[in-house]
């Protein structure tokens, strides 16, 4: 096999051979001008139900995307067919396609060369190259830690090699991996869930996974209703990672601010003063590339700054619309024309407490360890309702008394986190999953004053 990190030559070759075909390309008068980004994706997934490995799916696949513009009427096409006359063939589709399309007024142009300062950490090559026996081990050791419990979950690993050439002469390649172990144990009435995320399969404990999701299934086994309405919560890492990734994809993304849909106001105190979200593909935990889907290099900057609302994420499309001083983040993503450009890596700050010191403050409210079926009911306050899910714990006198009943919650996620309404921030930063994917959040746990809970799991 081929070493992780002589990958990217092949692929860097076709990138440059898509732009060569294009400079060939008898466009007459026009200005043709074109990105274009080749992907290897090697993903491997195991699935378990009932304690039993289900399902082992693998693939390898090579793609090849073509963002073209002809007068600045833009268009877009792929393949996984890789040999010259498909490559050829995607030229002339696309090429024939973009003078069929409105002109496009925020199409930035080909992506200027720019240099991508570091090949960050790249993939690692024992998850690039982890077989099924490999990921079988790992269910058997979450499997094992719960013995006479039922197991369900998956273990899969991903890794990606990208090239990435444009007519305007930028060039660049990277890789990443990532690895995660998801999974929940079972009882009669309960189920209890866990998480580990890391860019190295060699990082994952899914035995420790595997412990913490039985225990919070054998906590749960019996439990009570409690009544819906305003309560203090301690939210685990996974519950905080779905506001951080809802604050990033609508409030922080420049399209939704620029089409009035965000709730982010520049320079304002939204939050409160111990909270600090960074952008931060920096972090040596970080999983992604160097550059992003336009071929700008990524950076490390401050969405919230002590609780001050401080930037946005910016594509080079939104940087052309706002204008002025405004530039690209490097915050672009595959269909940004129509979504907008969102952080990669955001990162909550950690405090000084343990989740067992932000439990001990609490006198009464609820320990909640997932949120689950998430959805936006107002863009401009971030109101949001969903539910708990797999774990759900009553905190009485500093102390976790037993389990409740999920809950469904509606809640303004910017009000949750306002000033003066967090009491605590945990120690236990790490890469927690959210509704939209696992390896892009890094956050610990929260002490929040107030979550308004609204009914039980049926309404």
């Amino acid at each position: 096999m081929t070493a992780t990190n002589d990958q990217t030559a092949p692929l860097q070759e076709l990138a440059d051979r898509v732009v060569e075909l294009i400079g060939a390309h008898d466009g007459g008068d026009a200005t043709i001008e074109a990105n274009v980004t080749v992907t290897r994706e090697r993903h491997g997934l195991t699935r378990f139900a009932n304690s039993f490995i289900h399902q082992h799916v693998g693939e390898d696949t090579i793609t090849v995307t073509l963002n073209a513009a002809v007068d600045a009427r833009s268009t877009s096409a792929s393949t996984t067919a890789v040999d010259d006359d498909s490559l050829r063939d995607l030229v002339e589709r696309t090429l024939a396609s973009a003078p069929l399309q409105p002109v496009d007024p925020n199409w930035p142009g080909a992506a200027p060369q720019q240099e991508i300062p570091s090949a960050g950490s790249g993939a690692d090559p024992a998850t690039a190259e982890s077989d099924p026996a490999a990921r079988a081990a790992g269910v058997k050791a979450f499997v094992d830690s719960g013995p006479g419990l039922r197991a369900a979950g998956f273990l899969d690993t991903d890794t990606n090699w990208v090239a990435f050439a444009s007519t305007a002469g930028q060039r660049a390649a990277g890789s990443a991996s990532r690895a995660t172990i998801d999974g929940i144990h079972q009882t009669d009435t309960s189920a209890g869930s866990a998480h580990q995320t890391s860019r190295r399969i060699g990082d994952l404990d899914a035995g420790a996974v595997g412990a913490l999701a039985a225990d919070r299934a054998h906590r749960s086994a019996e439990f009570v209703d409690v009544e819906p309405g305003p309560l203090e919560v301690v939210l685990s890492p996974e519950a905080v990672a779905t506001v951080v990734v809802f604050l990033s994809a609508y409030g922080f993304n420049a399209k939704a601010h620029q089409e009035g849909g965000s709730f982010a106001e520049l320079g304002e105190q939204q939050f409160d003063p111990s909270i600090t979200l960074l952008e931060d593909p920096e972090d040596p935990r970080a999983i992604g590339l160097p550059f992003d889907a336009e071929g700008t290099p990524r950076r490390t900057y401050t969405l919230i700054d002590k609780g001050v609302t401080s930037a946005l994420a910016y594509d080079r499309r939104t940087a052309l619309r706002a204008g002025g001083d405004a530039a690209t983040t490097g915050n672009a993503i595959p269909g940004g024309a129509s979504f907008g450009s969102i952080p990669f890596n955001p990162r909550v700050t950690p405090g000084d407490s343990s989740p067992d010191d932000l439990v001990a403050g609490v006198e009464r409210g609820l320990l909640v360890t997932q949120f689950h079926y998430c959805r936006v009911l107002d863009p401009k306050s971030l109101a949001v309702t969903g539910l708990t899910r797999n774990g759900t714990f009553l905190i009485e006198n500093g102390e976790v008394a037993g389990a409740v009943g999920n809950l469904r919650f509606t809640q303004s996620f910017v009000q949750a986190l306002g000033e003066g309404n967090v009491l605590g921030i945990g120690n236990d930063d790490r890469h927690a999953n959210a509704e939209f994917g696992p390896g892009m959040v890094i956050c610990p746990s929260l002490r929040l004053s107030s979550w308004n809970f609204t009914g039980g799991a049926k309404g």
